[in-house]
């Protein structure tokens, strides 16, 4: 809480020092995501006010009185201000921005966007509603029909930031509406505002000294305060918390500063095609301590939110996840996209013994590094440079852990995966299984073919073979996931009935027909190479091989198949063995989650 005018003049000082940094930060280095200032304005029957605006405009202390006073309220250019300030909307003198930001009542409850020159001015304008026949007889009629909350924007900002702000304004703009209906909360706040803008007026006219009255509303004005929070939130974390009047609460994120990978930021509509498209096999891990996490939330949040983050593991998939906290699992999704939205949790597939990681290429491997320092407070015997460096190449867990090791070595293993995984250190690498039918049926041919295709094939750029790495240790690790063990399998809930039914045993009439549909659907040459293979003189793996063909074309990794056809880890290894000639293994990542582990092209 701040305290009343006391300490009025030590915390201008603290304003003036917060501003000359977060407006250098927001306007001179060019960052198109950042407000360039908030504006609070009104209309009503004593015309359009400028109730408050910040940044505030600096005045020069060697402003001449006569020239402050000769000065034209309507000049663009405000002098005696330096020349940092002609960037942005400070070009604009108070009664030029209440004058064209005010509007007309037509215009409520609609976006407002207004662009001149550089600058781009975005709002909500709202009408005051006051009930005629309130029974409360000590209520006083406001002279505010209007008021509208604008962020001034640079005018190429991007069109996802705009509608950002667009709905940061209409948040806060509901919340003052609620507050002056119940208690003339803005009415109050605006005659304060008001009344020290006629203050400040009279003492620069009575000493002749210009003066900032925004900065004179700001330690006494709890509106003022808030709308300052937001911007200086907006400038740095990008997260805003607001309690309008200490009892409506606005939250608010902006996603293009919360995630960012590699000084990257990713893009909110790749987040958004993300979150549409993870499944139930994807595992939700948590960014911070679930202590931490949970003092954040609000005292009325959702229980099951509550549930949901002191059930979460990173060995468990959405579906285990949703079993555990007794949680439906379309609202498991719903409130994993809300964490990662929030940039509190990213996606990643549940760890286990044939999970394959390698160091991110924007990983930072210095060696004198804050997060060095993490590592060793948090993994006392342990240097991360040396850890990164084990993840130079691909390598599965069950390669990564020592078999002599203790078992506490194990969980101290995840623990430290977790802790590069939450740091975007590492990538994990998929793998996925891609047709590719050589023209002739000379082994040596095949192989030369086979290897050059390989090379060639964007599926391949900084992946590795399986066949040059094994994957699976049987029962090196116990981790916990149930895709951790060839045994464990899961049964998808959105099985696609054509693809994943069971062909019944022998070779009866009916597998034949369906192999003969399923051959036909091919090209001449794929059909060939496919009955060339030794493998496909087996009726069994001939029909298993069909059945799972749509998934071999490059966009389907083997976790996926396994969720999907609820098969085993080394069923589909086997498969793809027996029909090697005519695969393409490769290794790289999940397209739904590699947003969050490297930034997008």
């Amino acid at each position: 809480m701040y305290k009343p005018a006391s300490q009025s003049m030590d915390q201008t000082a603290d304003y003036i020092s917060v501003y000359k940094a977060v407006d250098s930060n927001a306007l001179m280095s060019g960052d198109r995501t950042s407000p360039i200032s908030v504006i609070l304005v009104s209309s009503g029957s004593r015309g359009n006010k400028l109730l408050f605006r910040y940044p505030f405009q600096r005045v020069s202390e060697n402003t001449s009185s006569s020239a402050y006073k000769q000065r034209s309220p309507y000049a663009l250019n405000t002098a005696g201000d330096s020349t940092d300030d002609q960037d942005g909307d400070s070009r604009f003198s108070d009664i030029i921005l209440a004058t064209i930001l005010a509007t007309k009542s037509d215009m409520c409850g609609k976006k407002f966007e207004l662009k001149i020159d550089n600058v781009r001015f975005v709002g909500h304008p709202t009408l005051l509603q006051v009930s005629k026949t309130d029974p409360s007889p000590k209520r006083e009629m406001p002279t505010m029909r209007i008021f509208s909350v604008v962020f001034a924007l640079r005018a190429n900002a991007d069109p996802s930031v705009i509608s950002c702000m667009h709905n940061l304004s209409r948040r806060i703009a509901i919340a003052l509406q609620h507050e002056e209906r119940r208690c003339q909360y803005l009415t109050r706040e605006a005659k304060l505002m008001l009344a020290m803008q006629d203050e400040v007026t009279t003492m620069t006219e009575t000493d002749g000294t210009p003066q900032s009255p925004f900065r004179q509303i700001l330690p006494k004005c709890k509106l003022a305060r808030d709308l300052k929070e937001a911007y200086d939130s907006l400038c740095t974390t990008g997260v805003v918390r607001l309690h309008i009047n200490n009892w409506l609460e606005v939250s608010f994120c902006l996603p293009h500063k919360i995630h960012r990978v590699g000084g990257n930021h990713i893009p909110p509509e790749a987040l958004e095609t993300s979150l549409k498209a993870i499944r139930p096999y994807h595992a939700l891990l948590l960014l911070g301590s679930e202590k931490a996490l949970l003092a954040e939330l609000p005292l009325d949040c959702s229980p099951a939110l509550v549930r949901l983050i002191k059930t979460c593991s990173a060995v468990k998939n959405l579906q285990q996840l949703a079993q555990d906290a007794d949680l439906a699992l379309l609202q498991i999704f719903q409130i994993a996209a809300h964490l990662v939205y929030w940039g509190k949790a990213i996606i990643v597939y549940p760890l286990c013994e044939n999970n394959v990681y390698m160091l991110s290429p924007h990983a930072n491997i210095r060696l004198y590094s804050p997060l060095s320092d993490q590592f060793s407070q948090q993994f006392p015997g342990h240097d991360l440079p040396s850890m990164l460096a084990k993840f130079s190449l691909p390598i599965s867990l069950s390669e990564f852990r020592n078999p002599l090791d203790a078992p506490m070595h194990e969980a101290q293993l995840i623990q430290m995966v977790v802790w590069m995984l939450q740091r975007r250190l590492l990538i994990q690498l998929h793998t996925y299984a891609c047709l590719l039918v050589p023209p002739c049926e000379e082994e040596e041919e095949v192989e030369e073919v086979a290897g050059l295709r390989d090379e060639e094939t964007p599926l391949t750029t900084a992946t590795t073979r399986v066949g040059g790495r094994s994957l699976s240790t049987p029962n090196a690790l116990t981790f916990g996931s149930p895709t951790s063990s060839d045994d464990m399998t899961l049964t998808s809930p959105s099985m696609d009935a054509s693809s994943s039914e069971l062909l019944p045993g022998g070779d009866s009439p009916v597998n034949k027909r369906v192999t003969e549909t399923l051959l036909a659907s091919l090209t001449e040459e794929e059909r060939q190479g496919i009955l060339n293979v030794p493998a496909a003189q087996s009726p069994e793996d001939l029909r298993m091989f069909l059945r799972l063909l749509h998934y071999f074309r490059g966009h389907h990794h083997i976790e996926e198949i396994m969720y999907h056809e609820n098969m085993r880890r080394s069923q589909l290894k086997t498969l793809f063995d027996k029909f090697r000639s005519v695969l393409v293994v490769t290794n790289h990542e999940d397209p739904v989650i590699s947003i969050f582990q490297s930034p997008p092209e």
